[in-house]
């Protein structure tokens, strides 16, 4: 199946699976609003397909995603349709920047998670903050054994990547060294903590993804949503909403802070830090 997607790619490689690729491998995959609204346009045409029960989401090159593409010029989001209802993108000062990002970050995440078929993360190499925020809205992780995932922003004196739901994903404590020290955490110990639910060969790696899901798949559609939905919902109950747009606020308040400071969203010497322990 071809469609004109500059940042990934849509292949239907087995019977019932749709998979999305990020094919930006040049650049380690970061994102940039283009790729985060092809990824959105990908998933609505896995979703609208009767004949796909299950969604694997996948990236070329050595890593899955080095996150967010600090390099990109300022968006115009006029050049992206928008599926919440967040507005006023360009007004001035914090008020346009919350908007974007609660658009084209949280918004988007929060969609993808929610999307009423199964849908598998297959990750290799790094996995780094914005990268976690593609990873974790999918309903499971086979990962390589070179994987490693990492949120090492609160170097850049934000709270983490916006789409926060780490004491979900990791645990509170897990969680906590995650932000406080930004070390990378190997595949094999978020398997222990039940973030990850296979490790393979890197080699087997997109076999083995795709054995799941061609297994899934053979459940029917509906009993797989109401399973999806039953999980999700119990989450929710939890106040896993809540508290993503509470850790959303606080993320905002960290870019406010920056602004004020250092005259610009980031603290600069953070990345010196990042780059000095990578």
């Amino acid at each position: 199946m071809t469609e004109n997607f500059e940042r990934i790619r849509y292949e239907l490689p087995s019977e019932g699976v749709a998979r999305i690729v990020l094919a930006r491998p040049e650049a380690a995959n970061a994102q940039d609003y283009l790729m985060l609204s092809e990824l959105n346009d990908a998933f609505n045409l896995a979703a609208a397909d009767e004949g796909v029960r299950v969604i694997i989401l996948a990236a070329d090159g050595k890593h899955f995603s080095s996150g967010h593409d600090l390099s990109a010029s300022s968006p115009d989001m006029d050049d992206f349709p928008t599926v919440g209802t967040q507005c006023h993108f360009n007004a001035p000062g914090a008020e346009g920047y919350m908007a974007r990002e609660a658009e084209m970050y949280l918004g988007l995440c929060w969609r993808w998670r929610n999307l009423p078929k199964p849908t598998i993360a297959q990750v290799q190499g790094k996995v780094i903050a914005g990268g976690l925020m593609l990873v974790w809205p999918m309903d499971m992780i086979v990962a390589a054994e070179n994987v490693t995932f990492s949120d090492p922003v609160v170097a850049f004196n934000v709270n983490g990547c916006e789409y926060f739901v780490h004491p979900f994903e990791a645990g509170s404590r897990l969680a906590k060294e995650m932000l406080f020290t930004g070390r990378p955490i190997a595949a094999e110990e978020l398997l222990q903590r039940g973030m990850v639910n296979q490790v393979v060969p890197l080699n087997d790696l997109e076999n083995a993804t795709l054995e799941l899901a061609t297994h899934i798949a053979k459940r029917p559609m509906f009993g797989l949503t109401l399973a999806k939905q039953s999980v999700n919902q119990a989450l929710d109950a939890m106040g896993m909403y809540n508290s993503l747009q509470s850790a959303f606020s606080l993320h905002h308040i960290g870019h406010s802070n920056n602004k004020e400071v250092h005259g610009m969203l980031i603290d600069p010497a953070g990345m010196k830090v990042i780059r000095d322990e990578a």
